[in-house]
């Protein structure tokens, strides 16, 4: 039986590796600051990306992109603005969501860019 922090763990992992092969450059995964964490923060081209990953086994419940919450959001625009601060960042911003289904067999991924 997978757990599900394992679940997550995987995920994410599943989900850098998409993003290395769709030509993205991950900066940081797991950023905290305050309450707040960023599961991936990646660049393409001039784009500093926050990206959240939600990774389910299946879709019983609902579609995994729908479980980001608003007090989620808050708390990711809240670690991103002291990311940029810090990075001294001063490009475009977006925030993705990376949605993933995975039975333990392969994982159906998806890429849903300016998400929130």
């Amino acid at each position: 039986m997978i757990l599900p922090k394992k679940t997550g763990d995987r995920g994410e992992s599943f989900a850098v590796d998409f993003l290395h092969a769709n030509g993205y450059e991950v900066l940081a995964r797991n950023y905290r600051f305050g309450r707040g964490e960023i599961d991936i923060i990646a660049r393409q081209d001039n784009t500093l990306i926050f990206l959240e990953v939600k990774t389910r086994k299946n879709i019983a419940f609902g579609y995994p992109e729908t479980f980001v919450s608003e007090p989620q959001k808050e708390r990711i625009y809240a670690a991103a603005e002291a990311y940029v601060k810090a990075a001294d960042w001063a490009g475009a911003l977006r925030f993705d969501i990376i949605a993933i289904v995975w039975d333990g067999r392969q994982p159906v991924i998806d890429h849903f860019e300016d998400a929130f």
